[in-house]
């Protein structure tokens, strides 16, 4: 009798790094992205994070102090993201920023907005303002039917408040106040599966509707690739379409793409203060590695006095998600 194996989704696909010309290496790091924890006032339907009001994990005070020591000892570091969940509700987002511009480094915070109608947060977009922070703010489309089913209720009448708000403040109008937005794809429910629009077609777009019908304005739009992570994972598994979202992924490779990775220049921190080599990475528990085999923490960078301890990132299969058609990172398209 002849024995079937349950063939693993991943195995639908070529091995990431099969399709590299060359192993995927670092360069200097200049981007110090952490992530502070899973809390969250929202719990958005394509979350890789997994994040939401019922999650209870967030930075602690120790790895807080480690955190501010890396950035006063490594001014090579340019930038810091903080992400969540939403950062801002997660312990340490106030010293973390303040220690970052203290040492000339440019802030970003990966904000929902919404945060800022909750009790004890509403002091938000003037503590921003004043730090000269920029503000990267999900908006998945600029039509609220589409942006409240993979948000929640509310959401994007919350989110137009919060825009023009912070336009009120200066933002997306003063060249000190950056304010950018970030669309994603709606979840596929079947196969037709999509990639993002051309980023600067849809900037437009966005642009033109928001100030006709809100009077608001930002400077630059963002756009995502939705990885096989997280929610979106168990979404695509739930409706066995997790392996050909792979392979339509595979099929869009483009090569041109790796050079801009976003994984080569930044370091990626947990909450515990583990290292990662991008957000992605994280979430799906695989650490970045030295040229030992050795994972890395925040205290490891610290006793071992240098950043530039990976030679080669670690891929998977979601990385075709960054490198299909224009590519896809924390910055948007990367062609």
């Amino acid at each position: 009798m002849q024995i079937q194996t349950k063939i693993l989704p991943d195995t639908a696909v070529t091995a990431f790094k099969n399709k590299l010309s060359s192993p995927l290496t670092k360069k200097g790091i200049t981007v110090l992205q952490i992530n502070l924890g899973k809390r969250c006032n929202l719990a958005c339907t394509h979350c890789h994070v997994e994040a939401g009001p019922k999650r209870t994990e967030e930075l602690s005070a120790e790895i807080c102090e480690q955190l501010i020591s890396l950035i006063h000892k490594f001014p090579e570091i340019k930038i810091v993201d903080l992400t969540g969940g939403a950062p801002e509700i997660n312990y340490g987002f106030k010293p973390l920023v303040e220690a970052a511009k203290a040492t000339g480094k440019q802030v970003i915070v990966r904000s929902n907005l919404t945060i800022y109608f909750e009790d004890g947060f509403g002091d938000l977009p003037e503590y921003f303002a004043q730090h000269q922070v920029r503000i990267v703010a999900s908006l998945p489309c600029y039509l609220a039917d589409n942006v409240d089913k993979m948000r929640g209720t509310g959401v994007f009448d919350s989110s137009v408040k919060a825009l023009q708000w912070l336009n009120q403040l200066g933002y997306g109008k003063d060249q000190n106040l950056i304010l950018d937005l970030v669309f994603n794809p709606q979840l596929p429910t079947d196969e037709k599966f999509s990639l993002a629009p051309e980023q600067s077609n849809l900037e437009r777009d966005y642009k033109m509707f928001l100030q006709e019908h809100f009077n608001i304005v930002f400077n630059n739009l963002f756009t995502f690739t939705n990885l096989p992570v997280g929610r979106t994972k168990m979404h695509l598994e739930r409706r066995k379409l997790y392996a050909s979202y792979l392979q339509f992924l595979e099929s869009h490779f483009n090569p041109s793409t790796v050079e801009h990775l976003m994984c080569r220049d930044e370091l990626s921190i947990d909450y515990l203060g583990n290292v990662y080599d991008c957000d992605f990475n994280q979430m799906m528990n695989l650490p970045a590695k030295t040229r030992n085999g050795e994972t890395l923490t925040v205290g490891k960078l610290l006793k071992a006095g240098s950043l530039d301890l990976i030679s080669e990132v670690q891929t998977a299969a979601y990385c075709y998600g960054c490198t299909a058609g224009c590519g896809s990172s924390c910055g948007g398209a990367l062609l």
